[in-house]
């Protein structure tokens, strides 16, 4: 199996476990070492998305998951042992989801929106 940096295996921990902050933080440390390097900053995007989501920004989950949507493009259908196929399924159907009448909702309201399905990583040899 390729040997990745730590931050990497830290993502996918971070991710499965609904820490989606942490995983914006773990990218950005890893795509500010290489700003071209439009993979980590899709998948960047796309748990930002989720995170803006559960707080009720619709406006900016929406905005980031169509970045993610482009980012990946070039990456797929596999890359760094990511299924991207898997994850398009995913961000494809967020895409729907997401409410394109409402902009954002109180944080007390969160729970009212369309639930996102379920999305678990991880790395393939």
């Amino acid at each position: 199996m390729e040997e990745y940096p730590l931050e990497y295996y830290d993502f996918f921990v971070k991710f499965n476990e609904g820490d989606y902050y942490t995983c914006h933080d773990l990218l950005e440390e890893m795509w500010m070492t290489d700003k071209g390097n439009l993979f980590f900053k899709g998948l960047l995007q796309m748990s930002v998305s989720i995170y803006h989501y559960e707080y009720g920004n619709v406006k900016g989950a929406r905005l980031m998951m169509a970045a993610a949507h482009e980012y990946l493009q070039a990456y797929r259908p596999r890359h760094w042992g990511l299924d991207l196929e898997h994850v398009y399924i995913f961000i494809e159907k967020a895409l729907v989801i997401f409410p394109k009448e409402i902009d954002r909702v109180p944080f007390e309201e969160v729970d009212t929106l369309p639930k996102l399905p379920e999305l678990i990583l991880f790395l393939e040899d």
